[in-house]
This record gives C-alpha cells, sequence and structure tokens, in this order.
C-alpha cells in the first residue's frame, strides 16, 4: 500500500460558485502512478467545500439556489458581527456541505458514474485562489 499526496490550484469567482474538478482529480492519479485504491479530495479552508454533481446547466443553477433557500447570504450572522468580513453564510454553507470527498479507482480510473463529477464549490464573499488536495492511497 502506497499513499501519493498531490495538490493543484483553481482560480474562483467565490459567490457559491461551482468549478468542475474532475478532469484534474484524473490528472493527479495518473501522475501518483498508482493503479488501484481510494482518493481523498479535500479544500481546506473554511469557506469551500467538495462534493459530486452532475455538471448541466440546471443543477448549476439548482444548487446553488437550494443554499440560498437554507442558508441565505442576507441572513446575518454571528461570525460578520465578531469579524466585520460579511461571509458568515460562506463559513455555515461550507460547513453543511463538507471539504472532502473520497472516489474509488481502478486500473488508474477514476468510478464515477456516467453522469457524476467531482466539484469545488467556493461559498465565499470574493474570488479566490483555492488550494486542492488530492490524497491516493493504494497499489
Amino acid at each position: 500500500m502506497e499513499v501519493k499526496t498531490l495538490s493543484f490550484h483553481v482560480s474562483s469567482k467565490g459567490n457559491t460558485d461551482i468549478i468542475d474538478i474532475t478532469d484534474t482529480v484524473q490528472s493527479k492519479l495518473k501522475e501518483s502512478g498508482l493503479r488501484n485504491g481510494n482518493v481523498l479530495i479535500f479544500a481546506p479552508g473554511s469557506t469551500a467545500g467538495i462534493t459530486t454533481i452532475e455538471n448541466e446547466p440546471g443543477l448549476l443553477q439548482d444548487y446553488p439556489e437550494f443554499f440560498e433557500r437554507i442558508i441565505p447570504v442576507k441572513a446575518g450572522y454571528h461570525h460578520d458581527a465578531t469579524w466585520d468580513d460579511g461571509n458568515g453564510y460562506a463559513h455555515v454553507r461550507a460547513s453543511l456541505q463538507g471539504a472532502s470527498f473520497t472516489v474509488p479507482f481502478s486500473e488508474r480510473k477514476l468510478m464515477l458514474g456516467t453522469w457524476q463529477q467531482i466539484i469545488l464549490i467556493d461559498f465565499d464573499s470574493r474570488s479566490r485562489k483555492r488550494n486542492v488536495i488530492t490524497q491516493f492511497i493504494g497499489e
């Protein structure tokens, strides 16, 4: 069993920006040299998350609208009163979303469904350069 940790950066617009990172994770898998195992995809920080979605126009509208319904931007957050940075909603959304996602791989290929992509979702109130860590465990 081997562990390989590789990272990459993505630029986001913030404000619940959804970025498809599937091809980059697949590329990192090939770079790792491992054939079979699991990859953990992790977004450091407290205002972004990682998940899977069908990366199609309707869901790219539905997902941010869902977060706005359950965690509205303008609801007022104690975090904002503490730090005066106006992104309390982003922290709550990212906590609900989760910062990591695990995908198995076989024969150097991610075992995703036909319509399944890996996304980074940046909830922060401004554009950011995000680091994404991939940790491959396998053989």
